[in-house]
């Protein structure tokens, strides 16, 4: 039996072969956060990707009734945990590749805004963030080496 997603010469029909991605975006998690945290600090880390790196979104979306929605990230976001320390290693690896990286720190669970929220990371020398969770993006191997040690989030 043929798949039906190929050409009678076995060929893959034309926008049916499956999307590789030579790029990743991943989120690094702390373990020891709470079910919301962990929800809040994702949705805010990916918030920052598609500006600094607007090949990241996809086209916007439109359902049968012509009714448009916002365009989203146009890959999956895998996400990560790991204990403190494998965050720290993994924030200054991603540094040290220079890719593009957003965090979230302990403290921006006590601030209600951006601007306090950019205030409170400032406030903080680089190796002495309180990091609870980090996204990164960039070439697919690069990321796998900036995670290393971290694990799939159940």
């Amino acid at each position: 039996m043929r798949n039906t997603q190929e050409t009678e010469s076995g060929a893959p029909v034309p926008g049916t072969a499956p999307v590789r991605f030579d790029t990743k975006v991943a989120v690094l998690l702390r373990d020891d956060l709470a079910t919301w945290q962990r929800l809040n600090v994702t949705a805010f880390l990916v918030s920052g990707l598609g500006t600094a790196a607007p090949e990241v979104i996809g086209e916007p979306y439109e359902d049968a009734d012509a009714t448009a929605y916002l365009p989203m990230l146009r890959q999956p976001v895998l996400v990560f945990e790991g204990a403190g320390k494998t965050v720290a290693a993994a924030h200054a690896r991603a540094l040290s590749r220079s890719l593009t990286t957003a965090v979230f720190t302990a403290d921006l669970f006590g601030t209600g805004n951006d601007r306090d929220n950019r205030a409170a990371v400032r406030a903080v020398g680089r190796d002495a963030l309180d990091l609870v969770g980090l996204a990164v993006y960039g070439p697919r191997n690069a990321v796998d080496k900036v995670l290393k040690g971290a694990r799939m989030h159940p």
